[in-house]
């Protein structure tokens, strides 16, 4: 057993052992979800004061709407979320490549048939050059799509990794 599943068989059980939530509902308390980076420097919990039962936190690299877009449905067709928090971060790896560059990595540690494999998928790893208007690009995608209704609250943020404050974009 590695270092890492021994801390989580440890965690899990200092956890449970005082743990008093197990009769929450499935849908979100208070009706939103959170999309962010899956950047190990973000707490979304603590950073966006999110109690446990309140929210969906969908968490992906680069907090891409596109990507997201299959959890966004389920969460609000399926549990009732009916507001979109966007939050990316600064200092954000998707701000450092291309897709180009992605593929040549995998070519170079993974070998061609990997390479062939996201041609196959035809895989983007939506990487943004400005951290901005990447925002703003992804509150405009989910606002356009037919699958979010008009209703939903949608906003855009940026979390500064540097400082723990977050700031609204649009």
């Amino acid at each position: 057993m590695s270092a890492i599943q021994r801390n989580i068989e440890a965690s899990s059980a200092r956890y449970s052992a005082s743990f008093t939530h197990g009769s929450l509902a499935l849908p979100p308390a208070k009706k939103y979800l959170v999309l962010t980076c899956m950047d190990a420097r973000i707490d979304p919990a603590q950073a966006f004061g999110i109690e446990l039962g309140d929210a969906h936190v969908i968490r992906n690299a680069g907090a891409s709407a596109q990507d997201a877009l299959r959890s966004i449905v389920i969460s609000q067709q399926l549990l009732g979320t009916n507001e979109i928090a966007l939050v990316k971060h600064t200092g954000c790896g998707m701000l450092t490549f291309k897709n180009e560059d992605a593929y040549e990595l995998v070519r170079e540690k993974l070998g061609q048939e990997a390479v062939e494999e996201l041609c196959q998928a035809n895989l983007d790893f939506l990487p943004f050059p400005d951290l901005e208007k990447a925002v703003e690009a992804d509150v405009e995608f989910l606002k356009r799509s037919n699958l979010v209704p008009n209703s939903v609250l949608i906003s855009g943020w940026v979390y500064e990794v540097e400082t723990g404050k977050t700031r609204r974009v649009v």
